[in-house]
């Protein structure tokens, strides 16, 4: 498939029933600021969608390259801890304190593994930048960054009600120091996916690229707050770029704004996470390979849409693949189970005790930012990354779902560039029911 009428080279095939979602990804493609971008689907184990586009034709971009999906990883992360739980070796609501007795100094004791898989633990952002040559797995297994999450206080939001709030990058730092204590054999998260997800599905999705693989990466871009700005105060017809108007980015601005009276101390003061990052302009730092190749499961993660896609049919079909169990029916009910709604700051938020959010028609009546995030993603169970990536799965309809780009759109806070796409294939899927 080409797109012989624009500077785009798109490629890819879609099954019968889902050809609209081939136009609705060529019409972004022309109406988005966009660079390198990889669409997949499944439904009911079959690849249905599998299409991909560079702007500039890059010849080094193709289905297999690796992009970071920041956040999108946290998912990748809550499979293995559930992958634990499912083998009875580690349980959601015993305290953090019983697997990992040092963590408990500074007031952590009482935290559960739950509380942190909801964002709900005290540490949205540590006191000290993490050294990247420190989450190496070799230092890793030294406690280097055990040592770090040992000495932090925990400290809770002000506002009555809810301590959830958004653990962007510690969530996966901490649940890999509980990870490695708990696994028989000592492994990281990282080598975990390696060994047991990612490698036997023949998924590319790695935490912890190897060096020869580097050359796989295929790097993302901020796009300019200027150019984002200057885009908003288009109307949608006259060929704005991005998904909001400016009147759309005031009103999340000012929510953020809002939301962060009643953050952390911690939150509002908190040094950068890695050393050597100075605010957003470093963001370049993600493209570094001492980031790509040290494990920082919430934010470091480097996959393709291929291979999240087919992680996440797997996970929509109970954790089975061709034969094989990749959780328990334990583990994966678990996993999904005791969703608490809470606000996160930025957008309310459903997410279980296995740290995935549910996405459901009870959130898209929680004003507007609750349908921003939630409608046309009913039923769906994941998350989603900074910029604009999802691995998201439904169970309902056995749909998994994977979305990368390489431009980072960074005022589209719920990643609805990429939600027109899920919207259009459970259109598709219901269709194809009736």
């Amino acid at each position: 498939m080409s797109n012989e009428n624009s500077a785009y080279r798109a490629e890819g095939t879609v099954a019968p029933g889902f050809e609209s979602v081939k136009n609705v990804y060529e019409r972004e493609l022309q109406t988005m600021a966009e660079e390198n971008t990889q669409l997949c689907v499944y439904h009911k184990g079959e690849r249905v969608v599998d299409l991909w586009a560079s702007a500039s034709n890059d010849p080094g971009f193709s289905p297999d390259s690796i992009v970071n999906i920041f956040s999108s990883g946290k998912s990748l992360a809550a499979i293995a801890m559930g992958a634990l739980v499912g083998r009875g070796q580690l349980d959601y609501q015993k305290k953090i304190v019983d697997y990992w007795p040092e963590f408990g100094a500074h007031g952590k004791s009482e935290l559960t593994v739950a509380d942190l898989m909801r964002h709900e633990a005290g540490m949205p952002a540590f006191d000290t930048p993490l050294d990247p040559e420190h989450l190496l797995v070799k230092n890793i297994k030294e406690n280097r960054v055990g040592e770090v999450i040992e000495a932090q206080a925990a400290e809770f939001p002000k506002k009555g009600g809810s301590r959830r709030e958004y653990h962007a990058i510690t969530r996966g730092w901490i649940a890999n120091e509980v990870f490695r204590r708990v696994d028989p054999a000592g492994r990281t998260i990282g080598e975990f996916l390696d060994e047991e997800i990612s490698t036997p599905l023949e998924a590319d999705a790695v935490i912890g690229v190897k060096e020869p693989d580097l050359g796989k990466i295929s790097k993302v871009t901020l796009l300019g707050f200027a150019f984002q700005f200057l885009q908003s105060l288009k109307p949608g017809f006259l060929g704005r770029k991005i998904k909001h108007s400016i009147f759309q980015l005031f009103a999340r601005i000012l929510r953020i704004l809002w939301s962060m009276r009643h953050a952390t101390r911690r939150t509002r003061s908190a040094p950068p996470p890695f050393k050597g990052m100075k605010g957003m302009a470093a963001l370049d730092i993600f493209n570094e390979p001492a980031i790509a190749m040290g494990e920082t499961p919430s934010a470091a993660a480097n996959c393709s849409a291929r291979g999240l896609a087919k992680i996440a049919a797997m996970m929509s079909a109970g954790g089975k693949w061709d034969g094989r169990e990749y959780l328990s029916e334990e583990g994966w009910r678990a996993m999904h189970g005791e969703p608490v709604a809470a606000d996160m700051g930025f957008a309310p938020t459903s997410f279980t005790q296995g740290g995935v959010n549910a996405f459901n028609e009870r959130g898209t009546n929680a004003g507007g930012l609750g349908r921003a995030l939630n409608a046309g993603r009913e039923g769906f169970y994941g998350w989603m990354g900074f910029g604009g990536s999802i691995f998201q799965w439904h169970p309902e309809h056995e749909i998994g779902f994977g979305f990368v780009p390489t431009a980072l759109h960074a005022f589209d806070i719920l990643n609805e560039r990429g939600k027109v796409y899920q919207a259009e294939v459970l259109r598709c899927v219901e269709n194809l029911k009736s």
